[in-house]
């Protein structure tokens, strides 16, 4: 019996391969074997394609299963990090509309402070615990703004490990933590942040079905 966990990493995707019984790594690999490129358009912006990450893990599960001779049946469980505050948008084909907008793209950082000031820095600081600041849910507004035809054509808004959730299952969901640190979440009403969504006049229809962070 094993458990494989990935880290979709901004340089590459990571996968370890571990044996249940002895708890011990069986084969660990990583893709790209040189760093993953990242598109910088403008100055301040860092795309990446979300098929990229879904090639370079099929590379590093391949590897980590050719190195332990494990069968596929046999994992069990799989579990899923990723770089975070990235923007990845589908339409209702879950097909990708635009190149993701990770971590490290600082386009967005007027739209947060803007709604910061605003909105009010106690009320953000009660309820996000944090600044709008350069997360998703500002990264999302900068779509709204600049590219409407894109935005209308949303069917669903992820995190990139969401992507890759929905890649390996068919699913488009999200979790508390992963609404979280992209700014959609009120953690004083317990739901998601549907005043700073009306702020950015973003329909919450957008965000993906809520699980837990660990089950099926």
């Amino acid at each position: 019996m094993y458990l494989l966990g990935f880290d979709i990493g901004s340089s590459s995707v990571k996968a370890s391969l571990i044996d249940v019984a002895s708890g011990q790594c069986a084969a660990q690999a990583f893709y790209p074997p040189s760093e993953a490129p990242i598109t910088v358009n403008n100055p301040g912006w860092a795309e990446q394609n979300p098929q990229d990450w879904w090639e370079y893990l099929t590379h590093a599960t391949r590897a980590v299963l050719e190195q332990s001779h494990a069968n596929a049946g046999d994992i069990k469980a799989i579990g899923i990090s990723y770089q975070m505050h990235g923007l990845v948008c589908v339409d209702s084909d879950q097909q990708v509309l635009r190149p993701a907008i990770i971590w490290c793209d600082s386009r967005a950082v007027g739209i947060g402070q803007e709604a910061f000031d605003a909105i009010g820095h106690d009320k953000c600081l009660a309820t996000l615990l944090n600044s709008p600041g350069n997360f998703t849910a500002s990264k999302l507004a900068w779509v709204r703004q600049n590219e409407p035809d894109i935005y209308n054509r949303i069917d669903k808004i992820m995190l990139p490990g969401d992507y890759i959730a929905m890649r390996l299952t068919g699913e488009v969901c999200t979790t508390v933590s992963g609404l979280s640190e992209g700014m959609f979440w009120d953690f004083a009403g317990n739901c998601p942040a549907q005043f700073l969504l009306d702020h950015y006049g973003i329909d919450s229809k957008l965000l993906p079905r809520l699980v837990p962070t660990f089950g099926e």
